[in-house]
């Protein structure tokens, strides 16, 4: 076992790979950047990025800390659209199949969608979100009454997933990465969801809230919590966010 898990951290797992089979050589024609709206579903516009915080990313860099507790203010939308911009926000008009985000990803893929527990977000109704990068935008999927409980037991038990203003939850898509990559998609998945969560911790830093990034986490809970199959998509990462606590 611990021969396989080095092996998946190894270049040789990509020299391993067939490139010549993958869908993309192969002419099939890239998967969407987005999964598409819900029929219905409501649809809420983001606002526009103004200037948020006065910190500098020397600063934000060298105050970023895992943070558990939070105060009950809630988040502004102002504030959640940036934390969702700075993390999958794009930089530039998509094109079919892949766009530039404001995060690095292998081969431009991007293959994870971002899930949200919202709790305290003024302007929003208390539910389960899906943000869509494409147009800057949140669609609200579900408002079940056990939002806080199902998302702490969704994160093993850890309180602070359901005290938060609001819990990012991220998904992957594994097929977006392995159009192009094939079997070695799932290593570079792994790294996308650590550029993701990372410039999550600095931009929370440089509006005054705080995260904690949470990899121990109930799969089935979790897949259930955002809605999803748990084969062609499944959550892999979980950050709940909230303002800090001042001393």
């Amino acid at each position: 076992m611990k021969d396989q898990g080095r092996y998946f951290l190894k270049d040789s797992v990509r020299r391993s790979v067939d490139f010549s089979r993958t869908d993309q050589y192969l002419g099939v024609d890239p998967p969407p950047i987005q999964k598409p709206v819900p029929e219905g579903a409501a649809v809420t516009a983001l606002p526009d990025l103004g200037r948020l915080g006065g910190i500098s990313l020397e600063g934000a860099i060298r105050s970023r800390e895992s943070r558990r507790s939070y105060s009950r203010e809630p988040l502004s939308l102002n504030e959640l659209s940036f934390l969702l911009w700075a993390t999958q926000g794009l930089r530039g008009v998509p094109e079919q199949g892949h766009a530039l985000r404001t995060v690095p990803s292998a081969g431009c893929r991007h293959a994870l969608e971002t899930y949200l527990s919202v709790f305290r977000v003024t302007g929003l109704e208390r539910g389960l979100y899906r943000y869509l990068p494409a147009g800057h935008q949140l669609v609200l999927l579900k408002k079940p009454e056990d939002l806080e409980t199902a998302t702490t037991r969704a994160a093993m038990g850890q309180k602070f997933a359901g005290r938060s203003a609001v819990t990012f939850i991220w998904t992957a898509i594994p097929y977006r990465m392995e159009w192009r990559y094939g079997d070695a998609a799932y290593k570079v998945i792994a790294l996308d969801a650590g550029h993701v969560c990372q410039n999550l911790y600095l931009a929370c830093e440089a509006i005054g809230a705080g995260t904690c990034a949470i990899a121990a986490y109930d799969q089935e809970k979790a897949d259930s919590l955002a809605g999803v199959d748990g084969e062609e998509e499944f959550v892999i990462y979980m950050a709940p966010v909230g303002k800090v606590v001042t001393r």
